[in-house]
């Protein structure tokens, strides 16, 4: 075989690892982002989630930047507010989440500077249109489905505030393949959401599926547990809302096993 073969050979497979190299450069985190996620200062109990929850892949695949601003939905504890306002905060960006203020991360100097908007089925506009380069919400979306009408809101509510261009970056999980439960009269009551479900309702508020990734995906979720995503870890109840002693024959060991729910990743865009 000669050279000339040999290097068309050579382009060839170069050519064909193309895509998958693009792929997971996607969910490369920068220098910055992984000095953010290593902060030693982050709480213990959200550092040990990080195995299971890849906060680095996740945000390089949303395509966060130190100069954006970026609005997270009601953060919870703050496990993404530590690795993201000081992250932001150190390459001129804005750090916005809904809710209250954290006192835990009130040292400026420390977490970078945030700011707090209300956010609900009623609430006003997140900021003023096409202000925000990135919306992130992570593990929220079952809880609105429980009032007629809000995760609609809250698409129109992230596509007004995103700029044109703007990336909406979710995180939820996974109904599929199966349907979405109902649970008490709760559509997805036991926390899991159809992809179609999200999809949907990004779409009719005018925002485009992009992207998905399984950087998130555990199969070994079969998402038919006593007390719903929530008998899994880090809630790991034990009994209905953790209330009351465990029914006969619970191994609470069995779904520690399983690790966190099984969730897509998905990176919706509005339109430029």
């Amino acid at each position: 075989m000669n050279r000339t073969t040999l290097a068309a050979l050579g382009l060839a497979a170069l050519l064909v690892a193309a895509p998958a190299l693009s792929a997971l450069a996607q969910t490369t985190p920068d220098a910055a982002l992984k000095t953010a996620i290593a902060n030693p200062a982050r709480a213990e109990a959200h550092k040990v989630r990080d195995g299971q929850r890849h906060p680095g892949e996740t945000l390089a695949f949303f395509g966060v930047k130190p100069n954006m601003t970026v609005v997270e939905i009601a953060p919870g504890s703050g496990f993404y507010t530590e690795i993201l306002s000081p992250y932001l905060a150190q390459g001129g960006g804005k750090y916005i989440a809904t809710g209250n203020a954290m006192a835990q991360l009130s040292d400026s100097a420390k977490w970078g500077v945030q700011s707090y908007v209300p956010f609900n089925a009623t609430s006003a506009p997140l900021g003023a249109a096409g202000s925000a380069d990135m919306v992130l919400t992570f593990r929220n979306i079952h809880n609105w489905m429980w009032q007629p009408g809000f995760v609609d809101k809250a698409m129109v509510d992230f596509a007004a505030v995103l700029k044109p261009g703007g990336v909406l970056g979710v995180v939820e999980h996974r109904a599929d393949p199966r349907p979405e439960a109902d649970v008490g009269g709760r559509k997805a009551g036991d926390g899991y959401v159809a992809k179609a479900t999200i999809v949907e309702a990004a779409k009719k508020a005018g925002l485009v599926l992009e992207a998905e990734s399984e950087i998130n995906a555990n199969p070994k979720d079969t998402k038919d547990h006593p007390f719903g995503v929530w008998t899994l870890p880090p809630n790991s109840w034990t009994s209905p809302r953790n209330q009351g002693e465990s029914p006969a024959g619970f191994d609470a060991a069995k779904y520690k096993a399983i690790g966190e729910s099984d969730r897509q990743t998905l990176r919706f865009r509005k339109p430029a």
